[in-house]
């Protein structure tokens, strides 16, 4: 069978650039290919057989925006870019040796390969979760129509996990008048990870007065299931019982890298890359969730960058791993947190202001900044990301912290002109 697939191929002229996904990695890394070699064959592989956002899924969800308009990459983005896309397909294995891509029923041959599959959600193991009917998560587009169907029809949905993940789904569900909302996680607050106590309160008070129901130190005992499987409700440790007949599971991801079992490719909670974007098997490559950090949506998109220019042996490193970076705008409150939202140990300072403008919360350390809160006026966030990911000592830090813009790093050449300082 092999003699056969490679006599098909000994002939070929161009280079055979496979892309497995077509999320933010996968697709930039398609369009940077074909940018930088016209004559190229791309063939991306993916379960998806839609381009869209999983960012923007929670306004598919409240009928703001339908999946057409969270293609991100544009109606033409396959014919114009001259690429061939097999949709609605897994991949059961890789033979890094051959250079092959095993489907169910289909065996593709690669010169160069990205894995961009993504993450799956995780489901935690709590006692029927997995068995009960009208259980859904929120990472992929098939799933949105079954949700907005159930809720349409159901009386009290619940979402498991306060998350970005599970803020979304609470944002999307909180648009059907007729649904009673409950957000159930195990932390103090919401958004733990991306925010502080006082930002984080900020969301939680908006979406109570919007009539959500939160269940913040829940420990989660069961699912109660009807006899028929249906879901009836939540049951914690001490035995009270939340109603629900709809669960929404939002408690973290699991990067889609089973069928990399039979390669040496290195992982550890995700696949392993350099700077570069290649794994530890030749001409293979990774990016975005599957590599199972902190997966940003920028980072993702980098990374699928750097990955095609050194697929086309254009020498390129990732000059920005700085994931510690979140922007959220929920009932309109737009928020930014960068780096650290809470001192690690005495060492590190903390200020904050809150007026007519907004909140902001700095955490900072012998005059360089090291995080920063900010909510409502998020404006310069972008320079004082630089200077938290560069570790820029800024003089007098503690004096003029709160105004820290643009011009504090112009600088002007000989010439004339202005030039960015830093």
């Amino acid at each position: 069978m092999l003699d056969k697939i490679f006599n098909m191929f000994k002939n070929k002229k161009s280079t055979d650039y496979v892309i497995l996904g077509a999320s933010a990695a996968g697709i930039n890394a398609a369009k940077t290919l074909r940018e930088l070699d016209s004559e190229a064959n791309i063939i991306i592989i993916s379960k998806d057989e839609k381009i869209y956002s999983r960012c923007m899924l929670h306004h598919v969800i409240s009928n703001h925006k339908t999946v057409e308009d969270i293609n991100f990459a544009g109606d033409k983005f396959i014919e114009e870019n001259n690429i061939n896309w097999i949709k609605g397909r897994s991949v059961k294995s890789i033979d890094s040796e051959e250079k092959l891509v095993e489907l169910e029923d289909q065996i593709i041959q690669y010169d160069k390969l990205l894995i961009a599959t993504g993450a799956s959600a995780f489901i935690p193991p709590i006692k029927h979760l997995r068995d009960g009917n009208f259980v859904y998560t929120l990472r992929n587009i098939d799933e949105i129509d079954k949700i907005k169907e159930k809720a349409s029809q159901s009386k009290k949905a619940a979402i498991i996990g306060a998350g970005l993940v599970g803020i979304d789904a609470l944002a999307g569900l909180l648009e059907y008048k007729n649904l009673e909302v409950s957000l159930v996680y195990n932390g103090k607050r919401i958004l733990d990870k991306q925010l502080d106590k006082y930002s984080a309160s900020t969301y939680e008070d908006k979406f109570i007065e919007k009539g959500a129901k939160l269940y913040p130190n829940s420990a989660i005992k069961e699912i109660v299931l009807e006899a028929n499987k249906d879901v009836k409700g939540i049951k914690f440790e001490d035995g009270s019982i939340l109603e629900s007949d709809m669960i929404i599971v939002a408690t973290g991801v699991a990067p889609n890298a089973g069928f990399i079992d039979s390669t040496k490719i290195e992982y550890n909670r995700g696949i392993v890359i350099n700077d570069k974007c290649e794994t530890t098997e030749k001409d293979i490559y990774a990016a975005g969730d599957v590599v199972g950090k902190n997966a940003i949506w920028p980072l993702a998109v980098k990374q699928g960058i750097v990955a095609a220019y050194n697929m086309l042996g254009k020498e390129k490193q990732i000059d920005d791993n700085f994931a510690f970076k979140n922007s959220m705008n929920f009932m309109g409150i737009a928020t930014v947190s960068l780096g650290l939202t809470s001192p690690p140990d005495e060492e590190y300072k903390v200020i904050s202001r809150c007026d007519e403008k907004g909140y902001k919360k700095f955490v900072y350390k012998d005059n360089v900044i090291y995080g920063l809160v900010a909510q409502g006026d998020i404006s310069y966030t972008g320079t004082i990301a630089y200077l938290i990911k560069n570790k820029i000592e800024i003089p007098n830090l503690e004096d003029r912290i709160f105004d820290v813009g643009y011009a504090d790093f112009l600088a002007l050449k000989e010439n004339g002109e202005f030039c960015y300082n830093i």
